[in-house]
């Protein structure tokens, strides 16, 4: 059965059980895009701009581009290039 409708989970909560499937010997993933999703999130961002940044960069992209403000100031905190757009 799952949550209550409007139940969250904490951040630490989301964190711990990501990093429990990375430890999951039966679960395939980019452990280097999780591991800077996970590094936004507990961060106080989002896990998918996290993902985004990583998989962006590794792609060859030089600079995260963003309207969200939050996600620009934590990705340019653990530096990487990210600029806002207005």
């Amino acid at each position: 059965m799952g949550a209550a409708p409007g139940a969250k989970l904490s951040v630490a909560d989301v964190a711990l059980t990501i990093r429990d499937l990375l430890g999951a010997g039966n679960v395939v993933m980019n452990r280097p895009a999780v591991e800077a999703g996970l590094a936004v999130l507990e961060a106080g961002g989002d896990f998918a701009d996290g993902i985004m940044a990583y998989e962006g960069e590794w792609l060859g992209g030089e600079t995260f581009v963003s309207f969200d403000r939050q996600a620009v100031a934590l990705l340019t905190q653990q530096g990487q290039a990210a600029r806002l757009l207005d």
